[in-house]
């Protein structure tokens, strides 16, 4: 598990977030923190089997990591915690850099599964928070 100092490089180091569990209903958390990610100047690859082939804030939308074909820098993960496993083993298989489980998700076993292959990880955060509170500044 990432520190604060840890998480600064990764936010500031990334380009590219994949996110899964992303929704097309702006009552959804995942709906605004896409949108938060892209202002900060992330290009932010939205994953959802349920609308794939639709686009969100301007991106089309992924059945699964697997379908990208380009680097990821983050995996950040808005589903259930027992979901997340599939998520971050995804992310292992896709060559991701890091995987982020959002506030609630927390799954052990998945974060030691990624770490083990080499992954960052940080669970139960959300860079929306995370971002201001650690000072990042915008990519680009």
């Amino acid at each position: 598990m990432l520190d604060d100092d840890g998480i600064r490089t990764l936010l500031s180091d990334a380009r590219t977030i994949a996110l899964v569990g992303a929704s097309d209903r702006p009552d959804r958390a995942s709906w605004g923190v896409m949108a938060y990610l892209q202002r900060q100047g992330y290009r932010v690859i939205p994953v959802n089997p349920q609308i794939t082939g639709e686009h969100l804030h301007g991106e089309f939308v992924f059945r699964d990591l697997s379908q990208i074909g380009e680097p990821i820098d983050i995996v950040d993960i808005f589903r259930n915690s027992a979901a997340a496993g599939d998520a971050v083993d995804q992310a292992i298989a896709a060559g991701a850099k890091a995987v982020w489980l959002q506030l609630g998700v927390v799954n052990a076993d998945a974060a030691a599964r990624a770490e083990a292959a080499g992954l960052k990880v940080v669970m139960d955060r959300c860079p929306k928070i995370e971002i201001p509170r650690l000072g990042v500044a915008a990519v680009g």
